[in-house]
């Protein structure tokens, strides 16, 4: 297993929607480790693919998330569902977007179905943080960040960060989700 660096904002490879896995084999397989180590060293809830410059649909997620029963640690071509209409509003980060947390409006519950990296069907049922983290991931998926679910101020104040830390000019779309 490999700490791969973080793709920051800026980078394109975090604006591209990433393509479906199609082969499930022992790349992959290292894919999802490397994922899985990468994110344990940084200390976050979770990491998608295009966050280490692979452009396919999958994330991991910390298994000790609560709410996640069924201690998954990774989702491969994940598709979102949503149960109700209730949302929660709090605060989110990003690896790729360090030092910033605004708040950020998601919906409270999700439904993620996907497969795992041996290709077996599995379902989340999340609420909470881990709905959050699942969303989010997906989003990166998309080529979204969570910027782009932010009010002018809250994006005002990003592109100032963006400024002082001399990253690349970041871009701003609205999720698909």
């Amino acid at each position: 297993m490999t700490v791969i660096p973080i793709r920051k904002i800026g980078d394109p490879v975090l604006r591209e929607v990433a393509a479906p896995v199609t082969v499930f084999d022992a790349e992959l397989a290292k894919l999802v480790d490397d994922l899985n180590e990468t994110l344990t060293a940084s200390g976050g809830a979770g990491l998608a693919a295009p966050q280490i410059g692979v452009g396919l649909r999958l994330f991991a997620i910390n298994p000790d998330l609560p709410g996640n029963d069924l201690k998954l640690d990774h989702l491969i071509n994940p598709g979102l569902e949503f149960p109700d209409e209730e949302e929660q509003n709090g605060p989110e980060g990003c690896l790729s977007i360090p030092g910033i947390y605004l708040d950020t409006k998601r919906r409270l519950n999700v439904v993620a179905k996907g497969v795992t990296k041996h290709g077996d069907p599995v379902q989340i049922v999340g609420k909470g943080l881990l709905a959050r983290c699942v969303q989010h991931e997906t989003d990166h998926l998309d080529g979204v960040l969570f910027v782009d679910r932010q009010d002018e101020e809250g994006i005002a104040r990003i592109l100032e960060t963006i400024r002082e830390a001399n990253w690349p000019t970041a871009q701003i779309k609205t999720s698909p989700h």
